[in-house]
């Protein structure tokens, strides 16, 4: 099993535990998140939904996120990804959610936030979390990495622990 497979299942198993359901909200993904957790068998126990936002005109509509944060700070940032967490959460009545939003190349990234840039957020209730990703590699090896902190970070959190926080 490799280890996108593994942590899905895992992830499963112990919201299973806690008869608690999740959901994602994703940009760079594409929706390979909730791909990878829906690979799992039974996992309609305790997957929501899946909000592939791609363009910010989704993230807004789809997630309430404010459009004034888009031209303040852009969509790969800290106070979107935390925006798209909460109203991930919120629609799909989920007591866990992740978001991502990331430039995952080949284009697209500046001084600022070069390629393999991607933010995170985890939401559990009221508490929510982010972290700032670097990913190395080409967009298939970004956007895998990216799955697989989004699944490791939901287990921290399934788990009672805050997922790693950059």
């Amino acid at each position: 099993m490799d280890e996108i497979t593994h942590l899905a299942t895992t992830l499963g198993q112990r919201l299973l535990a806690l008869d608690a359901s999740v959901t994602t909200a994703e940009s760079c993904t594409g929706g390979g998140i909730a791909e990878a957790i829906t690979r799992v068998a039974g996992s309609s126990s305790w997957f929501e939904a899946g909000f592939v936002t791609y363009s910010n005109r989704q993230k807004q509509l789809q997630l309430g996120v404010a459009a004034s944060v888009f031209d303040r700070v852009g969509a790969v940032s800290e106070e979107v990804v935390i925006a798209m967490a909460r109203g991930a959460a919120a629609r799909a009545e989920a007591r866990f959610a992740v978001a991502v939003s990331g430039i995952a190349g080949p284009g697209g990234g500046s001084q600022a936030k070069p390629v393999g840039t991607v933010w995170l957020a985890w939401a559990d209730g009221g508490a929510v979390f982010a972290a700032r990703r670097q990913f190395p590699g080409n967009r298939q090896a970004v956007r895998e990495q990216t799955v697989v902190a989004a699944l490791q970070g939901l287990l921290a959190l399934a788990n009672g622990e805050k997922p790693v926080q950059g």
